[in-house]
């Protein structure tokens, strides 16, 4: 079908799209409505952890959607079950809360934060989060999110997240009061340019917020699942925070979120938290399909390999060009232009032929690569050589 057959005028606009439909996708591959074919190094915002249509995924969904689909969270079913076991055996977590997005799994961390500290710090709710933070769409992880022109989009904010800076324990310090109960963060900032917390201050961190009998939460929903090198990016710092949230690749491409909590801080009771689709067995049944790759031996291996072979093959590209550099964790990367033209690198990349590239400028000085975890060097070579066409046509 062309482009103008489908009916794109019933959608609500929200972007700007491309006028391009895409129809079927495989590894590190994406093919649109008129047959061409895409190296895709964005993966759905770091979504498809083991890339396009994974033969485990599909299988997991073609037998449970055999077997059972939704029987209500009001009920325990299997792969629910089978899944908050494996995230525990692999975490320092002891409880599980299965949600449908990253913002949704932020929104219940927000909750139990402030029912922890209801009950145990004398109401206490503030939670201390950072510029340029990046937590969800809701009302609530937006004013958590340190995102330029949020604070007045949706107008009134909902209170409670002064803003500290990253990598700076002195701002999180100066917030401190006795209305604070947490700190969050994500431990790589992806939507504000791939900025990781160094370990030195995550672990200033920690010891900061238990001197002060603070949470801290990790929002790992970009940064979790293998994307950082590790399982989780916290395992890094050798630390051990008190809530995490994932989303984005535990699910590898399907709607999957998990809010993960210590023992001492799983205070919901009945009828606390909820959602009509959370822990549904079709979904539980496809991460449990992606967690037992990732935790597969050699997997994350093979991902710090590929980190290392991207991350130096960015470096030399950056040199040659005159570029800033780069930086990331994991297959989690920027590469630091020095100048705004990103934006027009994505186009172009995109519109390439006979092969387009399919890039990512978080923002518009840098470009972000989120390939999938099984990404080949051939595939980074391949997409090495694709960019270095599109900066040579600038």
């Amino acid at each position: 079908m062309n482009f103008n057959d489908y009916p794109i005028d019933s959608l609500m606009y929200i972007t700007n799209r491309p006028e391009i439909i895409f129809t079927h996708g495989k590894g590190s591959w994406l093919y649109d409505n008129t047959g061409k074919r895409y190296l895709d190094f964005v993966q759905g915002w770091a979504v498809n952890s083991l890339g396009h249509c994974n033969d485990g995924m599909i299988a997991a969904l073609d037998k449970q959607s055999r077997q059972l689909i939704n029987p209500s969270p009001a009920f325990y079913n299997e792969p629910m079950a089978q899944l908050a076991g494996l995230l525990t055996q692999h975490s320092c977590f002891d409880k599980v809360f299965f949600a449908n997005s990253g913002a949704e799994a932020n929104e219940g961390a927000i909750k139990l934060a402030r029912k922890w500290g209801k009950k145990f710090k004398d109401g206490a709710f503030e939670i201390i989060t950072f510029n340029h933070s990046f937590h969800g769409r809701t009302l609530a992880t937006m004013s958590a999110s340190g995102k330029p022109g949020w604070d007045t989009l949706y107008a009134p904010q909902v209170p409670g997240f002064p803003k500290a800076e990253l990598n700076d324990l002195d701002s999180v310090a100066a917030l401190i009061n006795s209305k604070t109960v947490a700190v969050m963060l994500e431990p790589v900032q992806g939507e504000g340019g791939v900025v990781p917390a160094t370990p030195e201050f995550m672990q200033q961190l920690r010891a900061l917020t238990q001197q002060h009998n603070l949470l801290l939460i990790v929002d790992e929903v970009q940064s979790g699942c293998g994307r950082a090198g590790t399982l989780f990016a916290y395992e890094a710092s050798g630390i051990e925070p008190d809530l995490m949230t994932l989303g984005k690749g535990i699910g590898g491409g399907v709607p999957l979120a998990a809010l993960l909590a210590k023992a001492h801080v799983n205070v919901f009771e009945a009828g606390d938290q909820g959602g009509t689709y959370n822990g549904n067995p079709l979904m539980t049944a496809v991460g449990y399909a992606v967690m037992s790759q990732l935790t597969a031996p050699g997997f994350l291996d093979s991902v710090q390999a590929r980190s290392a072979y991207l991350s130096a093959k960015l470096l030399e590209l950056s040199q040659e060009r005159g570029f800033a550099g780069e930086r990331g964790s994991g297959l989690l990367r920027a590469l630091l232009l020095g100048k705004e033209i990103g934006p027009q690198i994505v186009e172009k990349a995109r519109l390439m032929q006979p092969d387009g590239l399919l890039l990512n400028a978080a923002r518009p000085n840098l470009l972000r690569f989120m390939p999938a975890l099984n990404v080949s060097e051939a595939e980074i070579d391949q997409m090495l050589v694709m960019l270095r066409q599109v900066l040579d046509s600038l």
